[in-house]
């Protein structure tokens, strides 16, 4: 039997893709960062081969701030992944971006304080990050979606906080004041240690709740979190399969 070839292209989710990929293999790495949330799972769709990683591990019970990002990016990058698509669950600071629709942000504020977000602690590297996630992978996943039927709102600003918990008032009113557009725990760090990687990563946000903005008087809760995942999940994940299809080239 010949070799697989390697999946250039990977899913990094917080749900997971299993029942969707054809002859799926689990694939065990080791990283000099530690062990990655679970195993990489990899498969066929649509005759490509794609790799799928859930970022809060095989029982989703990995909370935002205990993910190990450097082992996850460095993980999929030793198997041959160049491009990573990152779906994740995001609050919408403005009241137009509604539950249910989709984000394409192009631009990223690091308010998590985290220290582990970088590769090259020992070394004198700097990175441009001016443009911190993939163009052609955000024109991508536009397209595709909305030829699903999605709302997709292309571009916009993501604040990354580190979590557990949520934003209170006042922040949440300081980063809709500041013209950002959705808050989220998980785009930083992937997106920066898959730069220094040289993988193109796109976050994918998919709106779960307004957060706590004046205009919606109701707190965000991880119950409206989880609902609308489970709401919006299946279909957001084949539309992304399709995303991930076409960023692989042509198959052969």
């Amino acid at each position: 039997m010949p070799e697989q070839p390697a999946p250039t292209v990977a899913i990094l989710g917080t749900w997971g893709y299993q029942g969707l990929l054809t002859d799926p293999e689990k694939l065990s790495v080791t990283t000099p960062y530690g062990p990655p949330s679970d195993d990489i799972l990899v498969g066929e769709a649509h005759g490509r081969r794609v790799a799928y990683l859930t970022r809060t591990g095989p029982d989703r019970n990995i909370p935002p701030h205990e993910i190990n990002a450097r082992a996850n990016i460095w993980a999929l990058h030793s198997i041959g992944v160049r491009a990573i698509l990152a779906p994740t669950p995001s609050g919408s600071l403005r009241p137009a971006l509604g539950v249910g629709s989709v984000v394409v942000p192009d631009q990223l504020i690091d308010r998590t304080s985290r220290t582990d977000d970088t590769f090259h602690d020992e070394d004198d590297v700097h990175v441009a990050f001016a443009e911190p996630f993939s163009a052609a992978g955000r024109r991508q996943v536009v397209a595709t979606l909305r030829k699903s039927g999605w709302v997709v709102n292309d571009g916009g600003t993501m604040v990354a906080v580190r979590g557990p918990r949520f934003s209170t008032r006042a922040e949440s009113r300081w980063y809709a004041a500041q013209g950002w557009d959705l808050v989220s725990m998980t785009p930083y760090p992937e997106a920066v240690l898959a730069r220094e990687l040289g993988i193109a990563y796109t976050s994918v946000a998919l709106v779960t709740d307004h957060d706590v903005i004046p205009d919606t008087p109701w707190p965000v809760t991880q119950e409206q979190v989880t609902e609308q995942l489970s709401a919006n999940t299946r279909r957001l994940r084949e539309a992304l399969l399709h995303v991930a299809v076409q960023l692989s080239g042509p198959a052969g």
